[in-house]
């Protein structure tokens, strides 16, 4: 049972920057994918940023130019710096972990994943 944890949520100005991280634990072997998603209260979950086992990244467009993911293998955590913050990127942002590539991760229902983190909140102020 692969456990996830999400950490480095917090409150920041448009504008500012904050880095999410989400660490894994219980598992040996790497899903094929870490994404980051978040959610509005009432709102679709939807994905944000998303990197696979061969290192390669996918960005949602509204985010593109401005976030990045990455991640640590050996500390089985990936990273979310998150920079130009906007308001609307106020949500909670969850760490999902799935048997998926890149190319799909943010494309499919969110049911898709099979492990997620409890979520941290972001919220940025104007």
């Amino acid at each position: 049972q692969v456990q996830l944890m999400e950490s480095g949520g917090g409150s920041v100005q448009a504008g500012g920057s904050l880095t999410l991280s989400c660490t894994a634990s219980r598992y040996t072997d790497r899903p094929y994918c870490m994404t980051w998603f978040r959610q509005v209260s009432g709102k679709k979950r939807e994905g944000v940023a998303t990197i696979d086992s061969d290192g390669i990244t996918k960005y949602a467009d509204f985010v593109k130019g401005r976030f990045t993911i990455s991640e640590d293998n050996a500390k089985k955590t990936v990273y979310l710096q998150m920079n130009s913050l906007k308001p609307e990127d106020t949500a909670t942002y969850y760490c999902a972990a799935g048997r998926l590539y890149a190319s799909q991760a943010l494309e499919v229902d969110p049911t898709w994943y099979t492990y997620w983190g409890q979520g941290t909140q972001v919220t940025v102020s104007s």
